[in-house]
């Protein structure tokens, strides 16, 4: 069984997790990654082809050439831009499959404005929207597209607008929370829509947008509303929720949804969500079965080289 990740060049652990989950249920799975440099280390446990941009005209006949190729039946997305990519492709190309929403709902979830617009619409309980000049402080404006809280500006008073006045309409406006919690939620749901998983953890670490620590947890209300939300969007596949603890008022707030597997997803998997083995099972037209994780199970991620010799 030959899987290609788009942008996975640094989901060595995962790739791992798909190789083992593969072997469990008898197939030898090869791992193929599709990078635009071929030094990256997902090399360390698989194929890595260099390839083009997400946005190159291109791109599509490049990727079909690819899947000709080397026999490829699963298409697996690890970046916000490729997810749309997989999605359009797979519509096109009934031979591959992706463990992803439709693509429209796709776009939808990588904008921030469309999506809390959404969110709001189906009656989910998300952060105030709010805007520029509007004289209520404190507020944040976050970048209408981006990850990784990149762009993210906090504004406690006027003067703090001054920067972003003339380009609000590529923000999202909204109260800031300035005491809270970060919570992740990994989940999978089937492509008939049946929800196979939703496993929360708090994010007790973050580096660079990536968490470096995480660790499973039970919590009844988190619990509910990460169900409630995946049965109103009508997500597919991988899917990561991202949550925020008001702990001044106790409120759940939803912040985003990413329809894809997280970074951390690696910490589900450990606590019993064995997510690559949902989407194996889903590629060969298997059964899944809901599993039963454990909480309290915590991951600390570090660095390791892996080493290219160019001479």
């Amino acid at each position: 069984m030959n899987i290609l990740f788009l942008g996975g060049a640094k989901r060595v652990s995962m790739a791992r997790m798909f190789i083992e989950a593969g072997r469990n249920l008898g197939h030898e799975v090869n791992i193929i990654s599709y990078e635009l440099e071929d030094d990256v280390p997902i090399a360390c446990v698989g194929q890595v082809v260099k390839g083009l941009k997400w946005s190159d005209p291109g791109l599509m006949e490049d990727l079909a050439s690819l899947v000709r190729r080397e026999k490829v039946t699963v298409m697996v997305a690890f970046v916000d831009a490729a997810v749309e990519v997989a999605a359009r492709f797979c519509a096109t190309h009934r031979d591959v499959w992706s463990p992803v929403s439709d693509e429209k709902l796709c776009s939808v979830m990588f904008d921030k404005t469309l999506s809390a617009r959404l969110f709001e619409a189906l009656n989910l309980p998300v952060p105030a929207t709010m805007s520029i000049g509007d004289g209520r402080f404190p507020k944040i404006a976050k970048p209408r597209c981006g990850s990784a809280s990149k762009g993210i500006k906090v504004i406690m008073e006027a003067a703090d607008e001054i920067d972003i006045v003339e380009r609000s309409d590529d923000y999202l406006i909204q109260e800031y929370i300035a005491k809270s919690e970060e919570y992740t939620v990994d989940c999978y749901v089937g492509r008939h829509g049946e929800i196979v998983c939703a496993v929360p953890r708090r994010r007790l670490e973050v580096a660079g947008g990536e968490v470096t620590r995480s660790v499973t947890v039970d919590l009844p209300e988190l619990n509910r509303l990460s169900l409630l939300v995946l049965e109103r969007i009508g997500l597919k596949g991988a899917v990561t929720l991202q949550f925020l603890h008001d702990t001044a008022t106790d409120r759940w707030l939803l912040m985003e949804i990413n329809p894809r597997l997280g970074g951390g997803a690696v910490c589900a998997v450990h606590a019993g969500a064995n997510l690559p083995e949902f989407i194996i099972r889903e590629s060969l037209g298997l059964a899944i079965e809901p599993p039963v994780w454990d909480s309290g199970v915590e991951i600390t991620r570090y660095m390791q080289e892996v080493v290219f010799r160019k001479s």
